[in-house]
């Protein structure tokens, strides 16, 4: 897997987590592993631009998604997966953090960003949470691949709670 990511926020953030949980989800999701992954991690004014040139929404967000090849994850377990470009994940620390704080679980920025990171990843896998029952599946599937990759690595105490609108 080949997974690229790109700090340009002047923000310090744990990014080898990012990389890890990212290469997680995409194992779990049963992701060709020659496929290709970018991660990006940009301040509130760029992620703003982003916001308005993409969504035509205001201000900035906290995770954006823009898929390639729209590779899907194999329907069957003896499906042989799909190789490509998965796309680009933007990340902003500045609103992760504040979402972190705000959260019903308080979580750390870098817990934020790494829940986040899955989030970008399954809608770069054609999830998405518009509807109730979309929204059910996407965000069950998120605190699995969170709790499973966090129970990995001993980390204790609660997942972050989904704040991803």
């Amino acid at each position: 897997m080949s997974i690229d990511v790109n700090n340009e926020s002047g923000t310090e953030v744990d990014e080898q987590a990012i990389l890890d949980i990212a290469r997680y989800a995409l194992a779990r999701m049963r992701i060709h592993p020659l496929s290709e992954l970018s991660v990006i991690v940009v301040d509130a004014a760029a992620m703003e631009q982003l916001h308005i040139q993409w969504m035509d929404l205001p201000g900035p967000t906290d995770v954006m998604s823009f898929p390639m090849d729209e590779l899907r994850p194999p329907s069957k377990d003896d499906d042989e997966p799909p190789q490509g470009l998965l796309g680009d994940i933007v990340l902003c620390p500045e609103v992760a953090e504040k979402q972190g704080k705000e959260a019903d679980t308080q979580h750390s920025m870098d817990e934020e960003l790494q829940l986040l990171t899955v989030h970008g990843v399954l809608h770069l896998l054609g999830y998405d949470h518009e509807e109730p029952d979309e929204k059910a599946e996407m965000f069950g599937l998120q605190a699995a691949i969170v709790d499973g990759w966090r129970a990995e690595r001993g980390l204790t105490g609660p997942s972050p709670a989904p704040t991803v609108s």
